[in-house]
């Protein structure tokens, strides 16, 4: 496929990406619930001569090709914001209290429609299948789970699978694609919730109550000890307590008091995480019940580590390289091969299928883009959106043919 050509392209559907992706940027849905998000996606591809599909709770799948025998590769983007009030100063800002796109899956929304629409006119090229996957509830880690369960792999089988992830506040300029070597890039998580429960009364009469923050505050304290003393020092295993809550008023002492945090790992069988979350119970119930309090511990919205297949990862350095020149870059370079510490459920399909994860670069602090992901003021360069359209459909043709 001719770079010059596609470039042009891809430049050509800008305005209507960047369009696309504010539209979406204004009307923030979190979870399943994206009803006005997966219209508008629904209504692009239909526009542009695709049969869209309802896949799983919330999602939308759409093939591209397929008039020529050849593998599967399936292409992603989450469509989900998260529960978060937005203070980013952009003109385009939410309109939806509470809810934000701060993670940038609206710029990968648009990315992958602009990349639908390079495919559709590209179609009698393509040596097998596209499948375009607008996932939903990615940042509970649901989503992909339930596509995958509602056959998100098969008719047709998925031979290979891609991602692309926006990042803002990085120290490049923007535009750059990172690319990671093979393995794990991205640590599993879990969620736990602690509520220990005791007797409420008068701050004036601690002896007549059971106090539960005494409790839960000797709990956070010897959980630390998980890390400090039992795990071994190969192992990378971190959790942390995030979410402290106990109480309403200076005078009464509280019938229980609540504890939220994250457990990550980068085992790929979870030893560490079922060793930590054991740990976990076992303390929690002890300390609590020595004094005379009752413990209960619950996990929810795990995601495994995110598994990085090295062909696919030395594929995406050669066409990309070739796409993109200098602005491919090996992840592996300057991470040092090490994990991040962020999770992304599309690893539930890296366990199942040859999966590649790679990152687009969308502005720094020189730029005015200094606040990262999840931050309520981060904002995305989105003058770069045909360039991850680009990526995703050089890859994808590339990959096919290779």
């Amino acid at each position: 496929m001719d770079t010059t050509a596609l470039w042009e392209e891809a430049k050509a559907l800008q305005p209507a990406l960047q369009q696309i992706r504010r539209d979406l940027h204004r009307h923030p849905e979190t979870g399943f619930d994206l009803v006005y998000t997966k219209a508008l996606v629904k209504e692009k591809l239909t526009e542009m001569g695709y049969e869209p599909q309802e896949l799983g709770k919330a999602g939308l799948i759409a093939i591209a090709g397929g008039k020529k025998s050849g593998k599967t590769i399936l292409l992603r983007a989450d469509m989900d914001a998260l529960p978060i009030r937005e203070e980013a100063d952009v003109d385009y800002a939410s309109e939806t209290e509470g809810k934000m796109h701060g993670c940038g899956h609206d710029m990968h929304t648009a990315m992958l429609l602009g990349a639908a629409r390079i495919l559709k006119e590209h179609e009698e090229e393509i040596q097998g299948t596209v499948k375009l996957e607008f996932q939903p509830a990615e940042e509970t880690f649901q989503g992909s789970p339930d596509m995958i369960r509602a056959g998100l792999l098969e008719n047709p089988h998925v031979d290979a699978a891609m991602m692309l992830h926006v990042l803002a506040g990085m120290p490049m300029p923007s535009g750059m694609v990172l690319i990671p070597g093979g393995g794990i890039t991205a640590t599993s998580c879990e969620q736990y919730h602690i509520t220990v429960k005791g007797k409420g009364g008068h701050g004036s009469t601690p002896h007549n109550a059971i106090d539960p923050i005494t409790a839960a505050a000797h709990i956070h304290l010897a959980l630390q000890e998980i890390n400090s003393r039992e795990l071994d020092g190969n192992d990378f295993g971190v959790f942390t307590t995030c979410r402290f809550e106990a109480g309403k008023t200076s005078n009464v002492i509280p019938d229980t008091a609540e504890m939220w945090g994250t457990i990550r790992t980068t085992d790929p069988d979870n030893r560490v995480g079922s060793f930590i979350k054991e740990r976990i119970l076992q303390i929690s119930e002890s300390v609590g019940a020595a004094f005379r309090c009752k413990t209960e511990v619950e996990f929810y919205d795990f995601c495994p580590c995110m598994i990085i297949d090295p062909s696919l990862s030395a594929a995406a350095m050669k066409h990309l390289g070739r796409l993109l020149g200098k602005g491919a870059l090996d992840l592996s370079a300057i991470s040092d091969g090490k994990a991040g510490g962020g999770s992304e459920d599309f690893a539930f399909v890296s366990h199942e299928v040859p999966t590649v994860s790679m990152f687009l670069t969308t502005g720094n602090s020189k730029e005015g883009y200094e606040y990262g992901q999840h931050h309520p003021k981060v904002k995305y360069d989105d003058s770069v959106l045909y360039v991850g359209s680009a990526v995703y459909a050089y890859m994808a043709i590339s990959w096919l043919a290779d």
